[in-house]
């Protein structure tokens, strides 16, 4: 079934390919939303790419509007379809989990619904834009990726609104944090020189080489020479930092 609309799908088609390799699912995170769709017998994954953070031991069913990420879902019910348009009957399921994906869809607020109608329970993880703590990246190097963030990102209260929720966890990013978006390397950044990384990162992947490659030659330049370590000795020593990723559930 293709019921394909907006952005997401042209992103992930060019950004799917290593997408599983790289964006391996963290046990920590892993573990909380696994907490949080505790008791669920049946589970929409909407925007569920690569099926990461799906639950084990429950029917599980993935949405994606990008076919390139269905075909690398190890799951045996696959549609492809939107997230404002799900093409599944009111309450079919017990849960519906939405990870690090409303902020691609063409209308959030029309998703959000839809996982109302379809499923008794939503557990949603997202980005706060409005979250002061920034990575580094961004205000040293690529202020572009902060543009850009903030420009799709929908404010926590929003998706709180939204969804009626009850619940909103924060989740501070571990120093080995193992799933490879944009905020992973905080402690590790020498990785973000790696290309076919930052390919994996659908923020990377809409800047233009002309902005990024630049912004990378001056972080080679400035770990080559200590002063990016001499700048964040402080980061060297921290377990997690909290960046405004945040777990919602309501229902």
């Amino acid at each position: 079934m293709d019921t394909t609309t907006g952005r997401a799908p042209a992103t992930y088609d060019r950004i799917g390919t290593d997408y599983s390799r790289i964006r391996r699912p963290d046990p920590r995170l892993h573990a909380l939303i696994g907490l949080a769709l505790e008791g669920a017998r049946t589970v929409v994954n909407v925007g569920a790419g690569a099926g990461s953070y799906e639950p084990e031991g429950v029917e599980v069913t993935a949405v994606d509007p990008s076919q390139i990420m269905l075909d690398q879902h190890p799951g045996a019910v696959k549609v492809r379809a939107g997230a404002e348009q799900l093409p599944f009957p009111d309450h079919s399921f017990d849960a519906a989990m939405a990870v690090m994906t409303v902020h691609h869809w063409p209308d959030p607020l029309g998703g959000l619904a839809e996982m109302r109608r379809v499923a008794r329970r939503q557990v949603v993880f997202t980005w706060d834009p409005t979250h002061r703590t920034e990575l580094w990246l961004l205000g040293e190097y690529l202020p572009e990726i902060r543009d850009l963030e903030h420009a799709r990102f929908t404010p926590l209260h929003t998706v709180v609104d939204a969804l009626d929720a009850h619940t909103v966890l924060p989740f501070p990013i571990p120093h080995d944090f193992t799933d490879g978006f944009q905020i992973a390397y905080w402690r590790r950044p020498e990785l973000y020189l790696d290309a076919t990384i930052r390919q994996a990162s659908s923020t990377f992947a809409q800047l233009p080489p002309s902005v990024v490659e630049p912004a990378i030659a001056r972080l080679r330049e400035d770990l080559a020479s200590g002063a990016w370590h001499r700048r964040h000795a402080d980061l060297l020593e921290r377990e997690s930092v909290d960046y405004g990723y945040r777990l919602i559930v309501a229902g």
